[in-house]
């Protein structure tokens, strides 16, 4: 039987999947995390959160809402749409109820005349009558009339399964449903009993519960910042307040989801910020057992309130989401000091090659038309570095487009324009790269784009954006926006997918082309870096240059060494023509001394052409120059007198070539 959710492959799933699951299953006042999935966009968390939709939906009470929809959502409309989606009636469990936040939202919903604090409160009680009333007749208790005002915020995450979709409307439909309570009910004992939870709460001045009624009413509509802050943190704690209620009574949850999509939006961030605040200020200063609130959010952004985008000064170290666990959250914490200690931030890793294949298989390989693409696994992998997005706009374009499916050189040729080819979606058509550099890079202008597109150029990123852009915003905005590669390089590289993409645009410019990789050349020979200077050297098409190079070092430096620095210059990228394969590539690639006999300044220009087409997999897609590279190490193998093992092992390497499973790898 298939795990719900498994489907697309998403990585870090089962992690995911059973930490949510532990969380869920833990006794109410139990500690519990504020799980941040960060990654870049694209990196899947809208999956993730469809696959704990899908999981769990169907019989624990969960609310969701994307921060970064059509609507702005303020914190208390935010609270006011979660609490009517947990209101969901499930079999299992009684219905829950929010009585504290309701009476906290209702009473400074809408401004209150008075002329003394006397009429003040007879004014709140009888608004509060009617305001509800009036709410009542229209949606069918107060809380429903949340979803008037916050359904931009609510909808299926992006890329929802069908499943998940079906789950999630029937939580919005049973959410909405209309509940047999009238607003009389709310007065009596709960209006009292609620009145005197405001009236004892410490952040509220008067202790007087009808009085504190209108002092929320104040700070609404006649307070400052500071205030309005104070009231948000006030609903917060009702609304922790209302779970822990609920957990405590028989036949209830033992915890309630919540799923919070792009919460490093404005609105996003103030949420979990006055969302932790609460909970700190709750469990730790005020000493009240802790809340039964189960949180995933999801962020494509670095927080500003966890310091600069380094993390030097952040006290969590970023955990991968495999083996994410209770256990391993509850290891690595920080002290219960700090609100720092409630965060649990998971970074989302890219697809590895057989979670990308068993996507292609899932997406393409049940049409008959389509299974002979399931073989592009290794180009796909290559292409974009595994980030689930990008592996779904590829295969969306094999899918649309009248690609060849027989493998061969027409294939490859077709592959080699593939940036440029259509893709569409909804009701719009674009071209991959424009609609992948759109959803990477939301709210960067082409002036910006193209100043990027530059700074691209070089594989140490920190090293282009100080050359080639204006001030040093360039490569914070980058790491700030999780686009640097998460490898164990000690240089930071922008994520394979996005450099290609840049890059492909960069080269539609030979002029903007030849001068980024002009100065970062000159910049590497005046700091006395050889093998940089050559990678550039090569990305301007100066092979002769470069062979030179690694034929003069071939003999003073051990095999394995030259073997790295090859590797490393023959990644350089290029500015092919579009419209070829790979042999054509090589072809136009003049050989050196084509009438000269086989000596090693040959075999090394020949090598360097062959591994730098083959470094691209736009431009050697099947990878079929494996075998002539394989010859090329073999044939060093049998030049060189000495130390030749690393030679032979390279070209066997070549001969029975694997695909590296991270971005991590060649190329």
């Amino acid at each position: 039987m298939t795990e719900p959710g498994t489907g697309m492959g998403l990585r870090g799933r089962s992690g995911i999947l059973s930490l949510v699951e532990a969380c869920l299953g833990e006794p109410p006042t139990a500690e519990r995390p504020v799980t941040l999935l960060l990654g870049p966009r694209g990196s899947g968390a809208s999956e993730a959160h469809s696959a704990l939709m899908e999981r769990f939906g169907p019989e624990h009470p969960f609310a969701f809402v994307n921060f970064g929809g059509t609507q702005s959502l303020l914190p208390r409309y935010a609270l006011g749409l979660l609490a009517r989606q947990l209101e969901r009636r499930l079999p299992r469990f009684g219905r829950s109820q929010f009585p504290l936040l309701s009476l906290g939202l209702l009473a400074s919903d809408q401004q209150v005349r008075m002329r003394s604090l006397p009429e003040g409160r007879r004014a709140v009680q009888r608004q509060l009558d009617e305001f509800q009333e009036e709410s009542e007749a229209r949606h069918g208790d107060y809380l429903a009339a949340f979803f008037e005002v916050g359904m931009g915020a609510v909808g299926v995450p992006e890329g929802a399964s069908t499943v998940a979709l079906a789950v999630f409307q029937d939580a919005l439909r049973r959410g909405r449903r209309r509940v047999p309570q009238r607003l009389s009910g709310l007065f009596g004992t709960r209006l009292t009993g609620g009145a005197q939870w405001y009236g004892r709460h410490p952040m509220i001045r008067s202790s007087d519960p009808m009085e504190a009624l209108v002092e929320l009413n104040l700070w609404r509509h006649e307070g400052d910042g500071s205030t309005q802050d104070r009231l948000d943190r006030v609903l917060f704690s009702a609304f922790l307040e209302d779970l822990r209620n609920n957990a405590s009574r028989s036949f209830m949850p033992r915890s309630y989801l919540l799923l919070l999509d792009n919460a490093h939006t404005e609105y996003g961030r103030r949420f979990l910020d006055l969302l932790l605040r609460a909970r700190h200020d709750d469990s730790v200063v005020c000493g009240r057992p802790n809340d039964p609130l189960t949180v995933v959010a999801s962020s494509n952004r670095w927080l500003p309130r966890w310091g600069p985008a380094t993390g030097d000064s952040w006290p969590w170290r970023l955990r991968g989401p495999d083996r994410a666990s209770l256990a391993d959250w509850h290891d690595n914490r920080p002290t219960r000091d700090s609100e720092d200690t409630w965060w649990y931030p998971l970074r989302l890793r890219d697809l590895n090659l057989d979670e990308v294949r068993i996507r292609i298989e899932l997406e393409l390989g049940g049409a008959s038309g389509l299974a002979p693409f399931t073989r592009l696994t290794p180009f796909v992998h290559r292409l974009t570095g595994g980030l689930p997005r990008a592996v779904h706009q590829v295969l969306e374009v094999l899918r649309q487009s009248n690609a060849h499916q027989e493998w061969g050189p027409d294939q490859d040729r077709w592959l080699r324009g593939l940036p440029d080819r259509s893709l569409r979606v909804g009701e719009e058509n674009s071209t991959l790269v424009h609609s992948a550099l759109g959803h990477l890079l939301r709210e960067y202008d082409a002036s910006q784009r193209a100043t990027l597109a530059a700074c691209a150029a070089a594989r140490d990123f920190s090293v282009g954006a100080r050359l080639l852009s204006p001030g040093d915003a360039v490569f914070g905005e980058m790491r700030a926006r999780w686009l640097l590669a998460d490898t164990p390089m000690t240089e930071p590289v922008l994520h394979p997918w996005l450099r290609r993409l840049l890059l492909w645009q960069l080269a539609k410019s030979a002029q903007d082309w030849d001068q980024a990789h002009g100065l970062l050349a000159e910049h590497y020979r005046m700091q006395g870096l050889p093998v940089q200077q050559m990678y550039h050297r090569l990305a301007l098409g100066q092979t002769e240059e470069v062979a030179r190079h690694l034929t003069d070092r071939f003999l003073v430096v051990p095999a394995s060494q030259w073997i790295t620095e090859f590797n490393t210059i023959t990644a350089a990228p290029n500015c092919f023509p579009a419209e070829y394969g790979p042999l054509d590539l090589l072809a136009s690639l003049v050989p050196r001394r084509p009438a000269q006999t086989v000596d090693t300044a040959s075999v090394i220009h020949s090598l360097v052409t062959a591994r730098w087409v083959w470094s691209d997999p736009l431009a050697d897609p099947a990878m079929r120059l494996n075998d002539m590279i394989a010859d090329g190490f073999a044939q060093l193998s049998r030049l060189r007198r000495n130390d030749i093992v690393a030679l032979f092992n390279e070209a066997e390497r070549h001969r029975h070539w694997r695909d590296p499973l991270t971005i991590g790898g060649e190329g």
